[in-house]
């Protein structure tokens, strides 16, 4: 089977555990920012003592080790705390989007058995409407971050039993809906979420001149292992960001002196859209160095669009919950004008392989595995879907489709979501790039659905504001770019597309829409 390996040996971070990345910035440079949170600025000294003041907050809440503590949040000083405190009183953290509904919410609740559930209510009104719904009691916590909610004491609570080497403890609990729509809990060691920390530090040349801007939510892999932690591990100010707005983001770049961002691709098509709606070819950014794309494949004409908006190179990557998340990652030296996701990431090593498992050349598409110090312990509560993707030599299947051609990844789609029509293999994200090249077009998202033996594409459309694309058009568009096989068997246009609190498409949601359409028509 075709191995790929990143270049260069990487050590573990220093740190063992993630509550310790202040300790060597407090003792260089306290009085550096560390989170910057509207007109608030936090030093490392200054939030190294509220993280330690919020762990015998917990600790007085009846917070054990080994027990869950659930953060219902969005992104805000507050939440940075309540994680790297509940870590230092060896918990784990279960930060979850206060955007998720009841039902979800709930569910995660019931699944962690969380002893406690905390909601930054002054950060957030969505985690104060659960607080509401959950009788939880509000009161401020030690440390100045604003009022928070506090739900009962769960006396049903098992701590779960402690390890002996400390980076080998479970850090997080981030629950991930994956293609099924069923929550799994991935636990994430501290040695999975510091190695990330360090590597994509590295690789973004992250310093203490930067300032990272935490567009991504905390209550997702990428916005707390690599913009979180990935900041505070090399001494960079974090600029949080509770949700995205277009507005807010323009801003921010020009007068917030950000030096990174990290969007999901439909961040960038709405930044792109407000920039044409407001007739601006250009938005300035003084301090802007470098910016990427995460979360979902990145579109050639969102790539085109920002890049030509911004002045520089949109870089890409792959990741996935379960790998803390990034496999794969665009150099800053080796900007790319495809959408390859890059090179696979120093210390982490891939495979692809065919549906028997057999040797899979370069250029052919396979489904990728990986193996390496960011694979994560497993789905909490559940060893048979642990084993069903980790196998006994620690390969994960990461069940995404790529292929490799000169030592870079291209992400091809989702074995679950590959379409089989006609016998033919058709890739989503291919239609869906051909889509978006449209002028009227400023997102959208193909699933299949089963329809006698075969399968039917239904591609989802959300028009660019003010524009009115007919279906017609859209499907001339579509048949002078792909072959008969790989065109949609009924094109529907959307107002908008359901995301999740990431920004990402929700697709398991379309798949339901989709199978409710009548059959008859395009």
């Amino acid at each position: 089977m075709l191995r790929e390996q990143g270049t260069g040996p990487v050590e573990l971070a220093s740190p063992a555990r993630i509550d310790e990345v202040l300790a060597p910035w407090v003792a260089r440079s306290p009085e550096h920012p560390a989170l910057i949170e509207g007109s608030r600025v936090w030093s490392y000294d200054e939030f190294r003592n509220a993280v330690e003041a919020t762990r015998s907050w917990l600790a007085g809440k009846g917070v054990q080790p080994g027990d869950r503590v659930m953060i219902v949040n969005e992104n805000s000083a507050a939440a940075v705390v309540l994680v790297l405190a509940a870590a230092a009183l060896n918990a784990w953290a279960v930060p979850v989007g206060a955007r998720l509904s009841a039902r979800e919410i709930d569910g995660i609740r019931a699944h962690s058995r969380a002893r406690r559930v905390i909601y930054t209510v002054a950060a957030s009104p969505l985690a104060a409407a659960h607080a509401r719904r959950h009788l939880a009691e509000v009161e401020p916590l030690p440390v100045g971050c604003g009022p928070v909610a506090v739900g009962p004491l769960n006396p049903a609570c098992e701590p779960e039993p402690r390890e002996a080497d400390p980076t080998r403890e479970v850090a997080v609990l981030i629950y991930t809906s994956g293609t099924t729509g069923q929550p799994k809990g991935v636990m994430l060691t501290h040695r999975n979420l510091l190695f990330m920390a360090k590597v994509s530090g590295a690789m973004r040349r992250l310093g203490p001149g930067d300032r990272f801007y935490a567009l991504l939510p905390i209550s997702h892999i990428v916005g707390l292992s690599v913009v979180i932690l990935g900041s505070l591990l090399n001494g960079a100010s974090v600029h949080l960001c509770p949700r995205f707005h277009p507005a807010l983001a323009a801003r921010a770049l020009a007068q917030e002196r950000v030096t990174i961002m990290l969007g999901v691709p439909s961040m960038y098509a709405l930044l792109a859209e407000y920039a044409e709606v407001n007739g601006f070819s250009a938005l300035p950014r003084p301090d802007l160095r470098a910016i990427g794309a995460c979360g979902a494949p990145l579109d050639p004409a969102v790539k085109l669009a920002t890049e030509r908006l911004l002045g520089m190179p949109l870089h890409n990557g792959y990741g996935i919950t379960e790998c803390s998340p990034t496999v794969a990652q665009t150099r800053l030296d080796e900007p790319r004008c495809d959408c390859s996701v890059g090179r696979v990431l120093p210390g982490v090593e891939t495979k692809l392989v065919g549906p028997d498992g057999s040797t899979i050349g370069p250029g052919e598409v396979g489904e990728l595995r990986v193996r390496g110090p960011n694979v994560m312990r497993g789905y909490y509560k559940a060893p048979e879907e642990t084993a069903a993707v980790i196998d006994d030599e620690g390969w994960f299947n990461t069940q995404d489709l790529a292929r490799l051609e000169g030592g870079n990844l291209f992400i091809v789609g989702r074995t679950k979501e590959l379409i089989i029509r006609f016998g033919f293999n058709v890739y989503p994200a291919e239609i869906e790039a051909v889509l978006n090249r449209h002028p009227d077009v400023l997102q959208s998202a193909v699933v299949g659905r089963a329809t006698g033996g075969d399968e039917e594409i239904i591609a989802f459309v959300q028009p660019v504001v003010g524009a009115t694309p007919s279906i017609a058009d859209l499907a001339r568009h579509l048949a002078g770019e792909l072959a008969p096989y790989k065109r949609p068997s009924r094109l529907v246009l959307v107002s908008s597309l359901p995301t999740g609190s990431s920004g990402k498409i929700r697709k398991s949601e379309l798949a339901v829409l989709a199978a409710g359409l009548g059959r008859d028509g395009a």
